[in-house]
């Protein structure tokens, strides 16, 4: 009888996102104590979305072909443990992007793999995803929230160390984490190249495309956002928790809301969610109240929209593809979509400001919501939740 690892699994995905955690929000400001400009730290922290561009699909394939996918994520995580030890001595932008380039290929292999092999332990369960998948945005809480609250309390390069010990997590748990047996799916196997050519797939990854790029300057420049209208780090951390918070409570609730809704119906929502999230940023960063809320549809513009992106191509990329689609689905959207976002709001920043870049946000989720409503169809969606049409 199969047991499901839930304890090990789940303490993967609360490091991996913890070390999210401390990262995305205050990285920036770290790179900002060095006097980088707007400019240099986009460019810097674009590496992460640069490398998941294409390193996932590399390792995913190599660990396809190796049939040996828990060894892969083994050797992912001590590389990227090594690789980010080098930020301890580096200063200069030439360095900063060799140590940023190093751990980004490293860090970017691991997460599809996991995500299928989570999948396959699931087996016929893979309504339980999400509560597996919660325990990462519990992660990513606690380390937003003590690494926001410990940057009031001492210098910048502490954070450093904080991500350090995530990254030390990410590591012990990877060495726990058992192997299963990829999910065969009945009738013909379909190659890759021929799940990429359906009509269905290509609209979804292009709005997952769209939505990572609407992100980009949320993941990049938020806390520097907060930071330049007075908001302590503390403030800084909290705001991205509520945020987190809700991410978790629709983690929860994903599966009675895909079998009541549809997956294509919950994907819809969670793009014109977007719309909206990125306009109150915009326009809203004065009020508290309004970050507050437009935090909260963090839930649907994340939470959401990936656990119904994620159980279509768990489907749509069967047996042996399945390491294969979930690193497209990564690369597509966080890799190519994030790069295109951060980098752009780099530029954006320093030319057009804060409010204009966060409207081109906006902008961004409303073509993925054009794509989802338009080209997605409610049959296709339907069938990678297990529902008739």
């Amino acid at each position: 009888m199969h047991v499901l690892p839930y304890w090990r699994l789940s303490g993967y995905y609360f490091f991996y996102f913890a070390f999210i955690g401390a990262f995305s929000p205050y990285f920036g400001l770290y790179l900002q104590s060095l006097s980088f400009s707007a400019w240099d730290i986009g460019l810097l922290m674009s590496q992460m979305q640069l490398m998941r561009l294409f390193a996932p699909y590399l390792w995913g394939a190599f660990a396809d072909r190796l049939g040996r996918r828990v060894a892969v994520v083994r050797l992912a995580a001590v590389l990227s443990l090594f690789g980010f030890s080098v930020f301890f001595f580096v200063r200069g932008f030439a360095a900063m992007m060799l140590a940023m380039t190093l751990l980004a290929f490293f860090w970017s292999a691991a997460l599809p793999l996991v995500e299928t092999i989570t999948f396959s332990h699931l087996r016929d369960a893979s309504s339980r995803y999400s509560r597996i998948r919660l325990w990462g945005s519990i992660g990513f809480i606690a380390a937003v929230m003590g690494a926001g609250a410990l940057l009031d309390l001492v210098p910048l390069p502490g954070l450093l160390w904080v991500l350090a010990v995530t990254l030390s997590g990410i590591f012990i748990f990877a060495l726990t984490i058992p192997e299963a047996p990829m999910h065969q799916a009945a009738g013909e196997q379909l190659p890759v190249g021929r799940i990429l050519r359906q009509s269905r797939v290509k609209a979804l990854f292009f709005a997952c495309f769209a939505m990572s790029a609407a992100h980009g300057a949320l993941y990049v420049f938020y806390s520097i956002h907060l930071s330049n209208h007075h908001y302590s780090k503390f403030l800084v951390g909290c705001l991205w928790s509520f945020g987190v918070l809700a991410e978790i409570v629709v983690f929860l609730c994903m599966a009675a809301l895909s079998r009541r809704f549809g997956l294509r119906t919950v994907l819809s929502l969670s793009f014109a969610a977007a719309v909206v999230r990125f306009l109150m940023i915009a326009w809203g960063a004065d009020w508290l109240s309004i970050l507050v809320l437009a935090q909260l549809l963090h839930g649907l513009t994340f939470g959401a929209y990936h656990a119904a992106s994620i159980a279509a191509v768990n489907r749509w990329f069967p047996g042996r593809a399945q390491a294969r689609g979930q690193a497209l689905y990564s690369s597509l959207s966080f890799g190519a979509g994030g790069l295109l976002g951060g980098l752009l709001s780099g530029w954006t920043w320093e030319a057009w400001g804060a409010a204009s870049t966060y409207v081109l946000s906006s902008g961004f989720a409303a073509l993925g919501w054009i794509c989802v409503t338009r080209w997605v169809t409610i049959t296709d969606l339907a069938h990678a939740d297990g529902r008739s049409a």
